[in-house]
């Protein structure tokens, strides 16, 4: 494969990524191909020595989701990232989907209980101006406790929440150095 090829099959599998992030990344491999044939290497020994252009790119796209990631937090820079490290391999949709959809489900449930908690007495008193007849002050103090660990359920699910986003964050780093190429042992 020349380095026509090469940087055009690269940009192509690229496409996800910003224009200059893209830009950044065809001017490093394009730096690889002058080396080479500085070294006395045609641009096909080069291109072999890289490996598969869109590897590549699957690599850099997650590592750049990853990144997105730990500067802006959001669902969908999440979900994202997800996904860009799912794309690296079959084994990774198993290691990486089945955590990340347990840790989905527990931070949600928390989340919803949580507010479910606290809304009680809310439900109570729409409860008492629908049924006025059934009312019990039991039902009141009770659904007040309620709100009360439901506070302390949502600051807790607070502070679940960005430890687990932080280390779900480091586990797909972690993933992503695997694919690369290993541990890196000091």
């Amino acid at each position: 494969m020349t380095k026509k090829q090469f940087i055009s099959k690269l940009n192509a599998s690229l496409k996800r990524l910003p224009y200059e992030e893209r830009q950044d990344i065809i001017q490093d491999i394009e730096e690889y191909f002058v080396i080479g044939s500085e070294e006395g290497k045609s641009e096909e020994q080069v291109a072999t020595s890289l490996g598969s252009p869109e590897q590549i790119a699957k690599e850099l796209v997650a590592a750049y989701r990853v990144e997105k990631v730990e500067e802006t937090t959001s669902t969908g820079n999440i979900i994202r990232a997800v996904w860009a490290v799912i794309g690296l391999g079959f084994f990774n949709l198993v290691i990486v989907l089945g955590p990340f959809v347990a840790l989905a489900g527990v931070i949600i449930a928390g989340w919803l209980m949580g507010i479910s908690f606290v809304a009680s007495p809310i439900f109570v008193l729409l409860n008492v101006a629908i049924h006025p007849q059934i009312f019990e002050i039991f039902d009141l103090f009770f659904s007040i406790g309620l709100a009360g660990i439901g506070l302390f359920i949502a600051i807790g699910m607070f502070f679940a929440t960005r430890a687990i986003k932080n280390g779900f964050v480091r586990y797909l780093k972690y993933t992503i150095g695997i694919v690369k190429g290993g541990l890196k042992h000091a």
